[in-house]
């Protein structure tokens, strides 16, 4: 048996296995898939452990704040308003993140949903019959599943609300107890006041955050419910395409 032949840029063209024109067996298909689902699976789990790692940061800066406002000496309220746009930052951090995420675990879920689930009912026929192809052409060409907005709720409504609500009550209380309980409203609008600042202004901060809470939940639609009707109109809910993975 000759041994193939082999110059200073490897092996030559008539050596070279065409991998287009060779037979996919059974075996081979299956174990490409298995490889392939081991590691969208652990790219997800990755993705998802760096959402915990960004929800920890915001949890702790807050509780630091919360604990340097109420703690000896007189601080101002404005102290705890300050948590609020350090933990948008967080939330935009995680949104990121989870933008991401959903990209891996869209994957994974197509996988276990077309792939695995019609093996373990011995029934072949997957619930989205182009599956593959969606897969190869997300493969070729990885788009985000939703858009910055979408992801920036679906966190929101997830952790950061309880977050902004502990922040929120934080700053009513010490704006009604230090330095002393405030029982008229003169004494309450003494509290408000910061400096140069109006007593109005951190109400307007307040209203004005409020005012964009409401906006993200009720105006910004959420994502797919379902994975399938996200992959089966590629058109809707996918937002810009991804550069470099």
């Amino acid at each position: 048996m000759p041994f193939p032949t082999f110059d200073q840029d490897g092996p030559s063209a008539h050596d070279r296995v065409d991998y287009e024109s060779s037979p996919l067996t059974r075996a081979e298909y299956i174990s490409a898939l298995v490889h392939l689902y081991r590691g969208e699976l652990h790219r997800a789990n990755a993705w998802r452990l760096r959402l915990d790692n960004t929800t920890n940061w915001a949890v702790l800066t807050s509780a630091g704040l919360l604990t340097f406002s109420f703690g000896e000496g007189a601080h101002s309220h404005w102290v705890v308003l300050m948590g609020l746009p350090i933990v948008t930052v967080f939330l935009g951090f995680e949104a990121r993140r989870f933008r991401f995420a959903d990209v891996w675990r869209s994957r994974v879920r197509l996988l276990e949903e077309n792939f695995y689930a019609p093996i373990l009912r011995r029934d072949l026929s997957s619930p989205l019959e182009r599956w593959g192809d969606l897969v190869a052409d997300d493969l070729f060409q990885p788009r985000f599943r939703i858009t910055k907005t979408q992801a920036i709720r679906a966190r929101f409504t997830r952790n950061y609300w309880a977050i902004y609500v502990v922040l929120l009550g934080s700053w009513g209380m010490h704006v009604i107890l230090r330095p002393e309980p405030a029982t008229t409203l003169m004494e309450l609008k003494e509290h408000l006041a910061g400096g140069l600042l109006p007593w109005w202004s951190p109400l307007a901060v307040v209203g004005t955050f409020l005012l964009v809470v409401l906006w993200l939940v009720l105006r910004v639609q959420r994502h797919h419910p379902t994975d399938l009707e996200a992959w089966e109109d590629p058109d809707q809910g996918i937002s810009d395409q991804i550069g470099d993975l």
